[in-house]
């Protein structure tokens, strides 16, 4: 009988949420709170600067920030 991968609940991706997620507990609250807006909420810098009372200039800066973080700790 044919079956169809689940790719809901592959090894990968439950691989890649643990990385995600030791990745986030590393930030700090401010960068976890922009980090998780922009890329798990799917808002605009703008939007995420407006939320947390900070310049669209300060979101962009420290998610650049953060990411530069993340990558440098698995790489």
């Amino acid at each position: 009988m044919d079956q169809i991968k689940d790719i809901k609940n592959t090894d990968e991706l439950w691989a890649e949420n643990i990385t995600i997620n030791e990745a986030m507990k590393k930030l700090n609250n401010r960068e976890k709170t922009i980090i998780s807006k922009r890329f798990f909420d799917g808002r605009t810098q703008m939007e995420v600067a407006e939320e947390i009372g900070i310049s669209q200039a300060q979101v962009s800066r420290l998610e650049k920030s953060a990411i530069k973080r993340i990558r440098k700790m698995y790489t």
